[in-house]
């Protein structure tokens, strides 16, 4: 996964104190059109995978919530096909990676995932949506972060470099179908463990 200091930074402690609205999980809802916007107006399509983030807790109660999390995706999955498998990583952080090549199916169990630990009053632990996408040797990533309840582009290149042109383009393209962040020392980076993975790798 990425570095665990940008990963606490942005996604946890100081985005939990600088929130501005609680996250609303129909948030996820617009990438289901984004996904349409950035095959037609830039050429990139689904990855295929997205990924949710959260912190755990030591507890019978948090362990009964991500079984039903994982019945729901299963019971999803069966109409779908969607696959996914849930680990821990070594920063301590637990991620939900869902595959799937229809990204309407991304979308719904990500939100179907989130909305469960809503409900089970577990909604301080999610972090963020991880949505990827691809464009011949180009990926990037559309992040959701729970705690300040917005989206923000992110294009690794290689050797820990950002392609600063390629994530102000989408954020103008897409500024206004999705709810983007503003303020851009909110954009982490989730720098993946190699140079061709993704962020939950």
């Amino acid at each position: 996964m990425g570095l665990f200091d940008s990963l606490r930074s942005a996604l946890g402690l100081r985005a939990e104190a600088d929130a501005t609205r609680a996250a609303d999980p129909e948030d996820l809802f617009g990438m289901s059109t984004a996904y349409l916007t950035m095959e037609a107006d830039l050429g990139f399509d689904s990855a295929g995978e997205a990924a949710l983030c959260f912190s755990s807790v030591d507890s019978t109660d948090f362990a009964e919530t991500l079984n039903d999390v994982e019945a729901i995706l299963e019971a999803g999955g069966e109409e779908t096909g969607t696959v996914f498998k849930r680990y821990a990583d070594d920063h301590g952080y637990h991620w939900v990676v869902l595959e799937d090549d229809d990204p309407e199916d991304l979308v719904t169990s990500i939100h179907f995932a989130a909305d469960e630990f809503i409900e089970q009053g577990y909604g301080s632990r999610l972090l963020a949506a991880v949505f990827g996408f691809r464009k011949d040797d180009s990926r990037a990533y559309w992040i959701y972060s729970f705690r300040r309840g917005k989206y923000y582009p992110f294009a690794p290149k290689r050797g820990h470099e950002r392609d600063s042109n390629l994530e102000f383009k989408l954020e103008t393209v897409l500024d206004g179908e999705l709810g983007v962040e503003e303020d851009k020392q909110f954009w982490y980076p989730l720098w993946p463990d190699s140079p061709t993975g993704h962020p939950w790798e």
